[in-house]
């Protein structure tokens, strides 16, 4: 597609997604008015004021800054069509997050629940509609020939020859592999049984780019030994204004993701394998907040009731307070309703031979240590609630793995477990809604890293509503 034909195509996506933004309000705002008992006519004939315009100005000017840094107008030929329906509902939820948090900035009247529903439901299904039938036009005309890129690979070796199998396996992507670039080498016997062709040689690169058309070239050479040939490569087409690509995956690593990002002219290629990234990590933050804030506020008789029982029935403060491991091993005070005897820390290591638990844990069932009044608190999981502040504070999350005691953390043998310190803790997860204590420890630190690993804003609200039964159920307290 010429630059011309691409930039008419954004603009008018751009467009669009501007005005269907405006229909959603729209149609959003039409809901509520039916349901205050305003017609549609005494609606339409509301006056527009200057502040209100300048105000409806700035939520377009968010919802396009929101929908570009989500890369909602950048090219989307190898992104499947899973990805860019997760970076739809992500950025249309942002949106609407925002217009909550502007009916509290400019006192929006209009902006109650219904219509945030009514608006990021129609948002979201008309933008999800555009972009389908987008891809599945673009995908017809590459099917008969147009909106063809073509495409040269530098490098004959295993991982070349799969991607170029990758590309002729999916037609719709609109690639046309031209050929391959490299010199003789130990491994070009079975390249050769391939069937793929050679175009040229590295010396003959410069050449062959002047004389032909090539849309984007892909480096697949190891970066070890061929690290100043790939820069040349790259430089030449800079110089071109060729679009390169290399395969990222550099080291072979197995469960991380990679992200490129730019830092002052430095492009840099991130690997990462804690899964909570970018703009869900803002709002599961913002979830944090105003969950623990409300929760803190309901439960406030609550607490204060527990704290005066466990004053009245044991000696020693309400409130218990223990060094944890948080977001990549940070130390930091839980906050938790004491529910042992005052020295019960001291006493541990007369009964660690006790333990009833697999792995560096320490957990028995009867705990000498535990009050009566403990032992009702651990059942019905009240003593956690104190755990409220640390997620107000930034300590902890709703939804992460649970935090360990320095004492369990230097019992680990395997580093494969320690990646669960990539995320930030939290009150319930996973091993919480599974048994807790019944589980073994190998398998509570698998179920952690399912969770980094499989993490999602939907993962988190699951988890939230299976916690109430579990809990209700005291399943797996200790």
């Amino acid at each position: 597609m010429g630059n011309v034909r691409r930039q008419f195509l954004l603009n008018t996506m751009k467009l669009f997604d501007l005005v269907l933004m405006m229909v959603s309000f729209g149609l959003a705002a039409v809901v509520v008015s039916q349901k205050a008992s305003v017609s549609l006519t005494e609606f339409l004939s509301l006056r527009v004021k200057v502040q209100n315009f300048v105000t409806f100005s700035l939520l377009l000017l968010a919802w396009h800054i929101i929908f570009s840094s989500f890369g909602m107008y950048s090219s989307r030929r190898l992104a499947g069509r899973w990805d860019e329906l997760k970076d739809i509902v992500k950025a249309t939820t942002l949106g609407t997050f925002l217009l909550f948090c502007s009916h509290f900035i400019f006192h929006i009247s209009l902006i109650r629940p219904e219509f945030l529903g009514v608006f990021w439901l129609a948002s979201t299904a008309g933008t999800i509609l555009s972009r389908n039938v987008m891809r599945s036009v673009l995908r017809r005309l590459r099917l008969h020939g147009r909106n063809l890129r073509d495409m040269l690979i530098v490098g004959t070796n295993a991982r070349a020859m799969q991607f170029a199998e990758k590309m002729q396996q999916n037609p719709a992507l609109g690639y046309r592999v031209m050929g391959f670039v490299d010199e003789d080498w130990v491994g070009m016997s079975q390249f050769q049984r391939s069937g793929y062709d050679i175009v040229c040689d590295f010396d003959g690169l410069a050449q062959f780019l002047r004389s032909n058309v090539v849309d984007e070239v892909v480096v697949t050479l190891p970066m070890r030994s061929y690290h100043s040939r790939a820069c040349d490569i790259a430089a030449l087409c800079e110089e071109q204004g060729i679009v390169i690509r290399f395969i990222s995956n550099l080291f072979d690593l197995k469960k991380a993701r990679s992200r490129s990002e730019e830092f002052e002219g430095d492009s840099l290629i991130t690997h990462y394998t804690g899964g909570l990234e970018g703009w869900p990590v803002v709002f599961k933050r913002a979830v944090d907040i105003i969950v623990s804030s409300m929760l803190i506020l309901l439960l406030l008789p609550l607490l204060v009731v527990t704290a005066i029982a466990i004053r009245l029935t044991s000696k020693g403060p309400a409130m218990f307070v223990q060094k944890r491991l948080g977001l990549n091993k940070r130390h930091f005070g839980i906050y938790k309703f004491r529910t042992m005897v005052v020295d019960a820390e001291k006493r541990q290591k007369e009964i660690e031979h006790l333990n009833e638990v697999s792995g560096p844990v320490f957990k028995i069932k009867n705990d000498p240590r535990i009050t009566p009044l403990g032992r009702f608190l651990r059942k019905t999981s009240i003593d956690e609630l104190p755990q409220l502040f640390n997620v107000l504070k930034g300590d902890m999350s709703l939804v992460g793995p649970r935090p360990l005691p320095i004492r369990d953390y230097e019992g680990f043998n395997e580093d494969w477990q320690r990646r669960r310190f990539s995320v930030r803790p939290g009150i319930t997860c996973l091993w919480q809604i599974g048994g807790r204590s019944s589980i073994s420890f190998e398998k509570w630190m698998e179920l952690d890293l399912q969770y980094i690993d499989k993490w999602s804003l939907a993962l988190d609200l699951e988890i939230l509503v299976k916690t109430i039964p579990a809990v209700l159920r005291g399943s797996g307290a200790a």
